[in-house]
């Protein structure tokens, strides 16, 4: 019987169940991965925003 694990979710390798991540590269590899998500995130919505205020601008201003 295999013992209850979880998968490193940069490279895959089996970890304990209270591991993040299987190495410090991994843990660098994983923050930046976050980091880069939040920013898309964010550039995502000022884009959206911008266009509601535009489309607004333009429905009723003109």
């Amino acid at each position: 019987m295999v013992e209850p694990h979880k998968h490193c979710p940069v490279c895959g390798t089996p970890i304990p169940m209270k591991e993040r991540v299987c190495s410090p590269d991994c843990q660098r590899v994983l923050e930046q991965q976050q980091k880069n998500l939040r920013k898309s995130r964010l550039m995502l919505f000022v884009v959206i925003a911008v266009f509601i205020l535009v489309w607004a601008y333009f429905m009723f201003f003109k």
